[in-house]
């Protein structure tokens, strides 16, 4: 019982130090974020300044890899077919992660089973504007106006399905 009991803690310490072996060689090669999203737009910002943080805290280099298109489809795709070794990370937003599965059943990715959530890096708000020249202040102001004017109110979004368009 007593060798037993031996040969138990001798297993554990080895697994506690290889666990610890392997963090220690992480990160061994440059990070990759990949974008679903044209440079230059809010998620991009948000990332370059992430990655300037990650740089300094991992000692790797941070590398964007652009795959803008089909509401970041393009970037999730990329990621969910990369090397499941934390070197390529995705920043991702609602539409991505909700909208996209909730409106097209035939992506080429599942959320919960293809990707695992690191972190909240950034909640951004949404909101509805108005010309001046509306005669509106509020929101219910604003509801009622564009039902009393059918197909008269217009409104722009950064794309079809994307959480500006859905929203209003």
């Amino acid at each position: 019982m007593n060798t037993t009991w031996r040969t138990c803690l001798a297993a554990a310490a080895c697994l506690v130090a290889a666990m610890g072996a392997q963090a220690q060689d992480f990160p061994s090669k440059p990070i990759r974020i990949v974008m679903g999203f044209p440079a230059g737009g809010p998620l991009d910002q948000h990332a370059r300044l992430l990655s300037d943080k990650l740089q300094a805290e991992l000692g790797q280099p941070i590398v964007m890899d652009y795959k803008p298109g089909a509401g970041g489809t393009l970037g999730a795709q990329e990621v969910m077919k990369s090397a499941p070794d934390g070197h390529t990370l995705m920043i991702a937003n609602t539409g991505v992660m909700v909208i996209n599965p909730a409106l097209y059943p035939k992506l080429p990715y599942q959320t919960l089973r293809d990707f695992t959530p690191i972190a909240r890096t950034a909640m951004q708000p949404l909101a509805l504007l108005v010309s001046n020249n509306t005669p509106v202040k509020t929101l219910p102001e604003f509801i009622s106006y564009a039902k009393a004017h059918p197909g008269k109110v217009n409104f722009g979004s950064a794309g079809n399905g994307g959480i500006s368009h859905l929203v209003p």
